[in-house]
Order: C-alpha cells, then structure tokens, then sequence
C-alpha cells in the first residue's frame, strides 16, 4: 500500500481573513493609509456637506434602532419585577415591607395601575444590588433600562393614537438646510 504525502499547510487565522497582506506591518500600514486619506477627505469637506453627512448618519442610525423589535402590549418591567419579588419571596407583602412601601402601591405597580415612582425605582436598584451582591454582577442602570425601554416601545407602537393629535402643533418655519 502506497501512502502520499499530502502537503498540509498551516494557515494562519490573521492572515487568513485577509490574504493581501503578507504581514502585520503592512497591514497596519495599509490601514494607517486609510485612515490619512479618510481624515484628508473630511478636512476638505464644507460646513455644509458636514451638516448633511452627520444627519445622514443620524438617520441611519435611527433606522437601524427602528429595526429593533417593539414590542406591542406586554408589560415586561412588571412581568420581570414580579419574577424577581415571587423568586425570592413567598409573598409579596415581605418585599413591601422590606422596601417600606405599602403592599397597595406595590399591587397597583404590578397591576399596571400605578406608575412607579422614584423612590420605588431607587429602592428597587438598592434591594438589587444588596439581592446579587454574593450571586454576580448586576448593574444598578437595569430596572431603569428595562422601565424606560417598555415606555419608549409603547410610544413607538402607539403613534397612530397619538401623532395626529399631536401633528397639528408642529411647524418647522425655517429650514435648517436648503
């Protein structure tokens, strides 16, 4: 039985991506060309091409978000409030007590009939925090995030409720570029 050699050669991830550069220097020289050239072009551009450049951008950037899910009739700061108080309490009247707060206000913030108010939210981030100081890292912004994401896609999914009423007080008189 005849064995062949077969030529396996190794190949290098870094290099692989890119086969152009033979090295790392020349593609570090490469890109520092790049970014030259780049920042020669934006100093020859006027205030005007700036101004349309960076509202392109902006509008790119807004539909790029647009183009995140919303979210239509679910509550899920109550929903993940009342997963993190039935977790780690047998009734919820412990968690009122434990953040002083009557067992009323915090029916009527799960029930959706009540907004929470700040001192609520910041007592929520401080029973967190305490909650999964030995457990892991929780990072004291994220009821807010969740609070204020659910509102910002509520917004966003009801516009046809609000924006023609809303419409009717909204001019623009001059207009920013021609």
């Amino acid at each position: 039985m005849r064995t062949s050699k077969t030529n396996k050669k190794t190949s290098n991830p870094e290099s692989g991506v890119d086969s152009r550069y033979k090295s790392i220097d020349e593609k570090l020289s490469d890109g520092k060309r790049l970014m030259e050239a780049r920042l020669k072009r934006l100093k020859g551009l006027s205030r005007d091409q700036i101004i349309k450049a960076k509202l392109i951008q902006l509008k790119l950037k807004m539909e790029e978000y647009v183009k995140q899910p919303v979210y239509k009739n679910h509550d899920f700061f109550t929903s993940f409030l009342s997963d993190y108080i039935d977790t780690i309490y047998e009734k919820r009247i412990m968690f009122a007590k434990d953040i002083n707060i009557t067992p009323v206000s915090l029916s009527q913030i799960l029930n959706n009939h009540r907004e929470p108010k700040k001192e609520f939210m910041f007592r929520l981030m401080l029973h967190s925090e305490l909650t999964y100081k030995n457990i892991c890292t929780f990072e004291k912004k994220t009821w807010y995030q969740v609070y204020y994401h659910e509102k910002l896609c509520d917004t966003m999914a009801n516009q046809d409720k609000w924006k023609p009423a809303e419409k009717k007080y909204v001019k623009i008189k001059n207009a920013v570029l021609k």
